[in-house]
C-alpha cells in the first residue's frame, strides 16, 4: 500500500477519480430519483460519438466529450418540453447518435489514426492510470465546479423531483431546473468517461446512487451516501487494479459499484422481511383467535 501511494500515476488517478466519483454519485442520486437512468445511458453513447468526432476533426477528445454531452442533454430537455426527459425522444436520439459514433470511428480509423492508435479503446473504457498531471488537475477542477453548482440547486431540485406539480405551484422553476440538471448530467458523463470510459459510465452514475436509495429513504442522508459509495468504489477499484495488474481499473471500479448495489438491494430486502414478520405473526394470531376463541 505504501508503495502504491508513492507512485505519481496513482496520485493522479486518486485526485481525478475522487472528484469524478463524488460528482457521479451526487448527480446519480438525482438521476435515479427522477427516473432518468435511461437518459444517462444515452449520454454514454453521446460521449463516445462526441469524442470520436473530435478525434476525427483532429481535436482533443475532451472537447467532443463535453460539447456533445452537454448539448444533447440540453436538447433533450428542450424537446421534452417538461421537467423530465421523454423516453421516446431519448430512444430515437440514442439510435441516431450511435450511428454517428460508428461513422466517426470509421472516418477516424481511415484518415486520422496511426497504425497502433488506442484512442478508440481509451474512449470506450477510460484510462484513469494514463492521466497526466495537467489532465488530472483539470478533471478535478471541473468536477469540483459541477459539484458546487449541483449543491447550490440541490434543495429546489429535490422539491421539483419529488413533486413537480406542487413545486411549480410554489414558484419553483421546475423546467429550468430540469434543463440545468440535464446539462450537469451531460457534463458529468463527459467527466466520468475519462475514468471509466463511455461504454459503462451509466454504472458509475446509477449503481452507487441506487444502492444509497435502497439503504435509506431520507433524501438528505441518501445524497451524501451516494457520493461516499461512489468514492469508495473508485478507491477500492484503483487499489484492486494496482494490486492485481491483470485487472483493468475500469473493470475493478465497476465490479465494486455493482457489488455495492447488490449488497444494498439484499440488505433492503432482508430489512423488509424482518419488518413484515411481526405483521404476519399478528395477522396469524388474530385469525387463530377468531377461529378458536378463548373459552
Amino acid at each position: 500500500m505504501l508503495t502504491m501511494l508513492s507512485l505519481p500515476f496513482i496520485h493522479r488517478a486518486l485526485l481525478a477519480g475522487t472528484a469524478i466519483a463524488l460528482l457521479s454519485g451526487l448527480a446519480g442520486y438525482f438521476v435515479v430519483l427522477r427516473g432518468q437512468v435511461f437518459a444517462g445511458d444515452m449520454l454514454s453513447h453521446v460521449a463516445y460519438a462526441g469524442a470520436l468526432a473530435a478525434l476525427a476533426a483532429g481535436l482533443d477528445p475532451r472537447i467532443g466529450l463535453f460539447a456533445s454531452t452537454i448539448t444533447v442533454a440540453v436538447g433533450i430537455a428542450l424537446l421534452a418540453g417538461k421537467a423530465t426527459a421523454d423516453d421516446v425522444i431519448i430512444g430515437n436520439a440514442m439510435a441516431w447518435i450511435l450511428g454517428l459514433g460508428v461513422f466517426f470511428l470509421a472516418f477516424y480509423t481511415t484518415h486520422r489514426a496511426t497504425g497502433n492508435s488506442t484512442a478508440n479503446v481509451t474512449v470506450l473504457f477510460g484510462s484513469i492510470f494514463g492521466l497526466s498531471a495537467h489532465d488530472a488537475a483539470l478533471a478535478a477542477g471541473i468536477a469540483t465546479g459541477l459539484i458546487i453548482v449541483l449543491l447550490l440547486i440541490a434543495r429546489p431540485l429535490l422539491f421539483a423531483s419529488l413533486d413537480p406539480a406542487i413545486a411549480a405551484a410554489r414558484g419553483v422553476p421546475v423546467r429550468l431546473l430540469g434543463l440545468l440538471f440535464l446539462a450537469i448530467v451531460g457534463a458529468t458523463a463527459g467527466e466520468a468517461s475519462q475514468a471509466v470510459g463511455a461504454l459503462i459510465l451509466t454504472g458509475q452514475l446509477a449503481a452507487p446512487a441506487a444502492a444509497a436509495y435502497h439503504l435509506t429513504t431520507r433524501p438528505w442522508a441518501a445524497l451524501p451516501l451516494a457520493g461516499a459509495l461512489a468514492v469508495a468504489a473508485m478507491w477500492l477499484g484503483i487499489t484492486l487494479a494496482y494490486t492485481i495488474p491483470v485487472l483493468p481499473p475500469t473493470f475493478t471500479i465497476m465490479t465494486v459499484t455493482a457489488t455495492e448495489y447488490a449488497l444494498a438491494a439484499l440488505t433492503a430486502r432482508l430489512r423488509r422481511r424482518r419488518q413484515d414478520r411481526p405483521t404476519r405473526s399478528r395477522t396469524t394470531a388474530s385469525r387463530t383467535q377468531q377461529t378458536y376463541p378463548t373459552p
